[in-house]
């Protein structure tokens, strides 16, 4: 990948619309990396990357269930810079490489441009694949929907809205045999500038995937508070395996919906056409899930988002909930 060869691609593990995931090795200590190349050949793609940039840029300090940028890597040609926050360049120069990024439109489309992004390596694959692979786990859930609360408070606590949850984003990693969320792919993020609350800042570009998407983004005008919604959805999916197929790929995915008929429609559009709406929850077993897990679904996935838990009152309410909690026995 680069002329002092730091890094050999091992194996291509994942490929999207904006870029390709590879394993790879770090030559002199032999550790696995997860390496993402983004082609900035179009102002899309560079707007993409530099979004994802500037999240794992603007953590000053990392967070487990967050994946962990190492480095990031601008190509230009045969030519490989660092610029990553491992090195502690500064915003100036940053913002000079993001000038040159958003200039090239006017340069040869075809010559090599790429952004890589040298992360963690995860050996467990996406929360997705993994989930759908294994029985279902109440213990299991419990603890994936603690970390995922922690990450997303963390996010918002530091200003970074991620406006992309969904299973496919979320990591697995393991340590000491536990498996551990990571929150990926940053490329739809947006990092709010100020220090002010998170849940004031306003956003107008409908972005994510459909499935997971609150009822306030398909309108355009949002907080903060669209990534607790999409939480909600992945939450609810993962106690009770609700899936359905992507439409492009026929990929099985774990997300909840409406059903009009034959046709499966997103909650949040669902609720949009319909705010009083009465979400059914549980959906399948009633035994499922207790009161007090079926009444913080309600309240991530409140139509109003005035009325929707935010980041830091999820991470309270997800502790206390009895769903997947090793009951203690009484001792006579």
């Amino acid at each position: 990948m680069a002329t002092e060869a730091k890094y050999s691609i091992v194996r291509e593990v994942g490929r999207g619309s904006y870029g390709v995931v590879y394993e790879a090795i770090v030559n002199q200590t032999r550790s696995k990396v997860a390496v993402k190349r983004m082609h900035c050949n179009v102002p899309e793609n560079v707007e993409l990357a530099l979004q994802e940039f500037w999240a794992l840029q603007s953590i000053q300090r990392q967070h487990e269930n967050v994946i962990q940028l190492e480095e990031c890597i601008l190509q230009n040609g045969q030519v490989f810079q660092p610029i990553s926050h491992r090195y502690r360049k500064s915003d100036s120069h940053l913002l000079l490489i993001e000038t040159c990024l958003k200039g090239r439109r006017c340069m040869d489309p075809k010559s090599a441009c790429f952004l890589w992004f040298v992360m963690e390596f995860c050996d467990g694959g996406n929360m997705n694949e993994y989930l759908l692979s294994r029985s279902p786990d109440a213990q299991l859930n419990n603890s994936f929907m603690r970390q995922l609360s922690s990450a997303v408070a963390f996010l918002h606590r530091n200003q970074i809205v991620h406006r992309d949850l969904k299973s496919d984003n979320i990591l697995i990693s393991h340590r000491c045999g536990s498996p551990i969320v990571k929150v990926a792919d940053f490329g739809l993020s947006k990092v709010c500038q100020g220090k002010g609350n998170v849940n004031q800042h306003r956003f107008s570009s409908a972005c994510g995937s459909n499935f997971y998407m609150a009822p306030e983004v398909w309108e355009g005008h949002y907080t903060a508070k669209a990534d607790i919604f999409a939480l909600g959805i992945i939450f609810w999916a993962m106690v009770e395996r609700i899936t359905f197929r992507d439409g492009d790929t026929e990929k099985e995915l774990l997300g909840t919906y409406i059903c009009q008929g034959k046709e499966l429609i997103p909650l949040g559009e669902a609720l949009l056409e319909n705010p009083n709406m009465k979400l059914q929850i549980p959906l399948k077993n009633k035994r499922s899930m207790p009161d007090d897990l079926c009444k913080l679904l309600h309240d991530m996935l409140a139509f109003n988002p005035k009325e929707r838990l935010d980041a830091f009152q999820l991470e309270v309410r997800i502790r206390q909930i009895s769903y997947g909690k090793k009951r203690q026995r009484s001792v006579s």
